[in-house]
Parts: structure tokens; sequence; C-alpha cells
């Protein structure tokens, strides 16, 4: 019995892959990357407005400007139910002149925010702030949001000017 060579076989189907008659398929599938840009895409979505500070504080309105700074400050924030926040986390503020000051010891030039709810008490932002300054902190500002006359700054939100009390 024979073996017959002829175009059909799978022997010279192997001989014209070798010799060049083979070419490989040169084109894109891109259906892989749009699927994949498009997960990335609704990530970021969702994940975008998380990044902002999470304690619900109602902001009093305020005309000034905003001050802007190189670093990233820490974020006090006291909101309606009298409960203070240092970032996310909720703090007594025996706590949080401790987490403070030992914040103030890594990085003593910190700049610190303030964020109350208008409705609360008077004395407990005074409070906050005098917890603050004994923590060792200089560089203070207070958060408002912009009121409706004042020219409008991209983001709404506004800071008074630092204050940097008397050293004691």
């Amino acid at each position: 019995m024979a073996i017959s060579t002829s175009n059909g076989s799978w022997a010279s189907r192997r001989q014209r892959q070798r010799h060049g008659a083979y070419k490989p398929m040169s084109e894109i599938n891109v259906t892989p990357l749009v699927d994949v840009m498009l997960v990335l895409l609704v990530i970021f979505m969702i994940t975008a407005p998380l990044l902002q500070v999470g304690v619900p504080v109602d902001l009093p309105k305020t005309s000034a400007q905003q001050v802007g700074g190189k670093d990233e400050p820490l974020v006090v924030s006291v909101n309606s139910k009298d409960e203070v926040f240092l970032g996310e986390t909720k703090y007594e503020l025996k706590d949080l002149a401790d987490k403070l000051k030992a914040v103030h010891d890594e990085k003593p030039d910190q700049r610190v925010f303030i964020r109350g709810d208008k409705a609360i008490n008077y004395g407990r932002m005074m409070e906050v702030m005098g917890v603050v300054i004994d923590s060792g902190f200089r560089q203070l500002g207070l958060l408002g949001e912009q009121a409706q006359g004042a020219p409008a700054k991209p983001g709404g939100t506004v800071i008074a000017p630092p204050t940097t009390p008397p050293r004691r």
C-alpha cells in the first residue's frame, strides 16, 4: 500500500506552512480591549464620588475666597448630632486630642480644616478648635459653603484663611 502526497493530504499542508504559504492573521481583535475599558470606566464612575469626605455636614454660607495649599489638610468634622470625626473616623474629644498629638509629632506643619454643621452650638465648635490648637497645630482653617452672591470658584467649597493663634 502506497501513501499518496496529493494537495489535499496532511503532509502537503504541513509543507506549505513551512515554506511560507501560511500567512498569519494581522487583524487586531478590539472587543476584549473595549470590554476592559468599559469595566474600568464603571469602576471609576462608582469610586470617584466615594473619594470625598464622607461625613454629611450642612456647611454655613460664606463669601470668603478659597485658600490654596500644597499638601492635603487634615479635616475635622462636627455633624449635626455633635459627633466629631477626623477624616471619616468618629472620635470622642479626648481620643481626638491623642490622635491629633500623634499626627502633630509626625508632621508639625500639617494644616487642619474644621467643618461644622450650621445647626451645632458655637461653644461645641470652640471646644473642637481648642482641642486642635492644644494638640500643637498652628495652621487652622474653617470650611464653609459658597454664598449665593459671591464669585464662585470651582468646587463650591471655600475656606476661611488659616488662623495662626498666638503661642502660649
